[in-house]
């Protein structure tokens, strides 16, 4: 197997780990009603929806971002769900369906601009969690782990509201 062959083999799977985790977020969505999507219970300072947004405002700038590229979102959802936030206030079902339309539009796009090569450059950046992210393919690693986080984080969640 050629080096090119292998490298999409690899990339591949990636995509396939955070369609599966995107398609886990949208079944979460469309079980919960949006009180639920917007409760914070006790002892947590986030919701459901927060974590989604994150999830995709996170994605956006570890791959987008540090690569010297536009986002598909604005700055000022990456700002409302970037780390360090929390939720402000409840979200309207108008938010919730554009966040349910990005966690596909994200991923597809995403997976077609990498194939395409438009990812050239990349901005070093070291995570909270101290993973140096100094490619676009570390980065697209790096974000299924923290999706998958962020997913753990909405399972527990999910269970007190």
């Amino acid at each position: 197997m050629t080096n090119f062959r292998k490298k999409n083999k690899i990339m591949s799977s990636v995509f396939d780990v955070q369609k599966t985790i995107r398609e886990i977020l949208l079944k979460i969505l469309d079980s919960h009603s949006l009180e639920q999507l917007n409760k914070v219970p006790n002892g947590f300072n986030n919701n459901i929806i927060w974590n989604i947004g994150h999830c995709i405002s996170s994605q956006q700038v570890l791959v987008y971002k540090l690569s010297g590229l536009p986002t598909m979102v604005s700055e000022e959802f990456i700002a409302k769900y970037r780390k360090g936030t929390k939720p402000e206030g409840d979200v309207s079902q108008a938010e919730v369906d554009e966040i349910r339309t990005l966690l596909s539009t994200t991923l597809e796009k995403t997976k077609n601009d990498f194939e395409s090569g438009l990812f050239v450059d990349y901005h070093e950046y070291t995570t909270s969690l101290g993973f140096t992210l100094s490619h676009v393919q570390g980065a697209l690693d790096f974000n299924n782990y923290h999706e998958g986080l962020h997913t753990g984080v909405i399972m527990a969640l999910r269970k007190l509201v």
